[in-house]
């Protein structure tokens, strides 16, 4: 709660500040909640009147402040489940379901593996500090030949194995995990 709300000097054991939250620091601007269906339903509350009145109470503060956000929410799950099974408030559900945008998993969009592919890449290599590398044509085939369980955040794992894992340009399958 107090990360997303902020909280005020001694509200609390080890508050030895005032600290804005998430929300108020995304005070005319947009904030992502990612994996939104694990929030706790005492926080789904909270973050409902936030949405709803437009103001944020910090933990302790005895008033609450004004905010403009515009809140983006994503999740792996079904909210539409977690609400009939009673782990989503319907009321939230509703307030973040205005435009709804679904993501097919990665294992359903296998042509968007290469040039997801070389953008991880380019980002991976920068960051590492490492020079120009590239997919072989093999590697890049078994790529989009694998489930992808993990979707794009294990398409990443799998590139920076490969990076670590390739002291030439060109990264071939051996520096894929054994499993692919």
């Amino acid at each position: 709660e107090s990360e997303l709300f902020g909280h005020i000097k001694g509200a609390f054991t080890d508050a030895k500040r005032d600290k804005p939250g998430l929300v108020t620091e995304a005070d005319g601007g947009t904030l992502l909640l990612d994996e939104i269906s694990e929030l706790p339903l005492a926080l789904q509350v909270v973050l409902l009147r936030v949405i709803q009145e437009g103001e944020v109470r910090p933990v302790g503060a005895p008033r609450s402040l004004n905010v403009d956000v515009r809140f983006i929410a994503a999740t792996h799950r079904s909210l539409p489940e977690a609400v009939a099974e009673g782990r989503f408030r319907e009321d939230l559900f509703y307030r973040l379901n205005v435009v709804p945008i679904s993501v097919p998993a990665l294992r359903e969009r296998v042509d968007d593996i290469p040039l997801l592919a070389d953008h991880i890449l380019g980002k991976l290599i920068s960051r590492m500090g490492r020079e120009d590398m590239f997919l072989s044509a093999e590697t890049l085939k078994q790529l989009m030949s694998y489930p992808w369980p993990g979707n794009v955040r294990q398409l990443e794992n799998v590139l920076e194995r490969a990076i670590v894992l390739s002291d030439a340009t060109e990264i071939t399958p051996d520096a894929l995990p054994p499993d692919m």
